[in-house]
Parts: structure tokens; C-alpha cells; sequence
């Protein structure tokens, strides 16, 4: 390992990174990967109210005092940025991994802090801007990220980004076990960010049949639909997906490409797309959304977070 790597980045014993999902990461998940030497991140906007992200904060440091990280979207589409920025500020959190926007700001205001900052990129273009205006690292969302997911297969990207970027990289999809995050930081990375297994845990909020799902499907059964928000989209091929199609109608469309109605039917797309995942991740019914990587063909049982990162950690 490198002074680079993300274990030297946050001072922490295995360079692996819980990854901020939505709806499911929560302070217990949270609490078990520090008490294993990981480290993880809580999505801003899993917490409706300022209060619930600040009890979340203490919650955490109540059990631990290892670093954790919150993930910030960063544009117009989040009306609770400017307090949530302001909140995570003020408790001094470790990291801030910023997504869909320009990081410009955080950086600025995290820098005097000592708060480390980490962007979200899909492509080499995004990534040197970050670099440019004082990113700490990148987290490469690969094709096999779970959810909105990149272009570019892992080691592909790694490769594009490391002639272009000289500040650390950590890959995000794919990774379900010890190997795969050995293969990553021989390849180049400095760490991994693993989301899709943590699904499966006990820990995890979401519905036992979300969960189940995790374990009844394979890799074969993750497709990529852009039909739910606009942007591409790894969810479970169920009856319901296979249904109703990964890709727009032609009504659907002609509305996202019209210029006068393109820009509010996105952010209904978006708006619609997220609502339907949301129900789904807690509510039983035919019509669920799943979402989740190909690292899913890894899960055979719904076990605690211990347990799966043990897996990560020893081969």
C-alpha cells in the first residue's frame, strides 16, 4: 500500500468504504464497519429533518471515534443542501462525498476544516475538473455500481483516470469479496466503495423481500433501465421491470427530448422514478423496484455486517 491508499487518506485499517445508499445506510451499519476497520458514509438525504442528520452524527460518535463520512448532493434538485452543508460543518464530519454537481463550494468551506472531500465521477472530464479545484480523491462509479451506475467497467476507468488525475482514486461497483478489492489496489486504486452486499444485512432497514430478492436473484438477472429517473439505472429484472421495459415509449420521448418540456420532465421523471424505488425498498407488492449491482450474484444469505465484511477482508 501506497501513502495514497484510503486507509492512509483517513488513517483507518482496511481501505474499504461502506457506500452512502439511499434509503438503506444507516448509524448501525455505520457503527459496524468502523468497529471492523472500514469506514462508511450516510447519505444526506436518507434524513428528512436537520435534527434526525445531526442525531445520526452523534449516534455514530457515541459508539465510535473512527472517521465516517456523509455523501451531499450537491444541485438544484436538493432544496436541504445549504443546511445540510451548514450541519455537517459544524460537527466536523471526516468526509464529504459530493455527487450530481459541482463540489466547488464544499471544498472551499471544508478545506479550512480539515474535512476531506470526495467527488462522485463517471468519466475522466469530471474528474480533472474536481482535481482542479482541490478534491482529496475521486470515488469512480463504475457499470457495476448498484443504482445510478457509470459507463465504464471498472478497471477500465481506473486505467482512464490514472493517466489524466493524480489525486487518489476509489472504485465504486462490483466488489463482493477479499479478491476483489486486492484486484482493485493492485490495478491502481486507493480503495473500493461497496454497497450492493450490505443490502442483504441484518442491519439494513429495508424489507425482508427486498432482502430475499438480494439472495433468490443472480448477476444475470441486473439489468440497466434509464425508464424510472432519466438516468441509467441497475435494478433486479423482476416480472414487474420486465413489464414495463428499461427504456422510454415513444411518448416519454418525445417529452424528454422536446426542448420547452425537456428540463421539468426530467425532474418529474427523477421525482417519480425515486418515489417508486422508495416504496418499494419497504413495501411488499408486484410492482417493486429493486435496485442493486452485479455483485449480487455474491449473496447467498442475509447476514450481519460483520459477517460481510469479514468476507472483504479475508481471503
Amino acid at each position: 500500500m501506497t501513502e495514497k491508499t484510503l486507509s492512509h487518506i483517513l488513517n483507518m485499517k482496511h481501505p474499504i468504504l461502506m457506500a452512502p445508499m439511499f434509503l438503506v445506510s444507516n448509524a448501525e451499519m455505520i457503527i459496524s464497519a468502523l468497529e471492523m476497520g472500514c469506514t462508511g458514509a450516510l447519505p444526506a438525504h436518507n434524513y428528512r429533518t436537520d435534527r434526525d442528520l445531526r442525531q445520526a452524527i452523534h449516534e455514530v460518535r457515541k459508539k465510535s471515534d473512527k472517521p465516517f463520512g456523509f455523501n451531499l448532493i450537491v444541485n438544484k434538485s436538493n432544496p436541504k443542501y445549504r443546511k445540510q452543508l451548514t450541519s455537517l460543518l459544524d460537527l466536523k464530519v471526516d468526509f464529504i462525498i459530493t455527487s450530481l454537481g459541482s463540489p466547488h463550494e464544499v471544498i472551499e468551506k471544508c478545506k479550512p476544516l480539515g474535512i476531506k472531500v470526495f467527488c462522485d465521477v463517471v468519466d475522466v472530464k469530471y474528474a480533472k475538473k474536481v482535481e482542479s479545484i482541490g478534491a482529496d480523491a475521486v470515488i469512480a462509479v463504475n457499470s457495476d455500481a448498484g443504482g445510478h451506475c457509470g459507463t465504464f467497467k471498472a478497471k477500465e476507468l481506473i486505467q482512464q483516470l490514472k493517466k489524466e488525475i493524480n489525486i487518489p482514486i476509489i472504485s465504486a461497483g462490483g466488489i463482493s469479496n477479499a479478491r476483489d478489492v486486492k484486484s482493485m489496489l493492485e490495478f491502481g486504486a486507493a480503495g473500493v466503495s461497496v454497497g450492493t452486499i450490505f443490502i442483504a444485512s441484518h442491519e439494513s432497514p429495508v424489507s425482508w423481500e427486498y432482502k430475499q430478492a438480494l439472495v433468490d436473484f443472480g448477476s444475470n438477472d441486473i439489468v440497466k433501465t434509464t425508464k424510472l429517473t432519466g438516468s441509467p439505472l441497475t435494478v433486479i429484472n423482476t416480472p414487474y421491470v420486465q413489464k414495463i421495459g428499461t427504456k422510454a415509449n415513444l411518448l416519454e420521448w418525445m417529452i424528454n427530448n422536446s426542448p420547452q418540456l425537456k428540463k421539468y420532465a426530467k425532474m418529474l421523471l427523477a421525482w417519480k422514478g425515486m418515489k417508486k424505488v422508495q416504496q418499494s425498498a419497504f413495501k411488499a407488492g408486484y410492482d417493486n423496484v429493486w435496485c442493486a449491482g452485479p455483485a449480487i450474484g455474491a449473496i447467498s444469505e442475509i447476514r450481519s455486517v460483520k459477517e460481510i465484511i469479514t468476507d472483504l477482508i479475508e481471503d
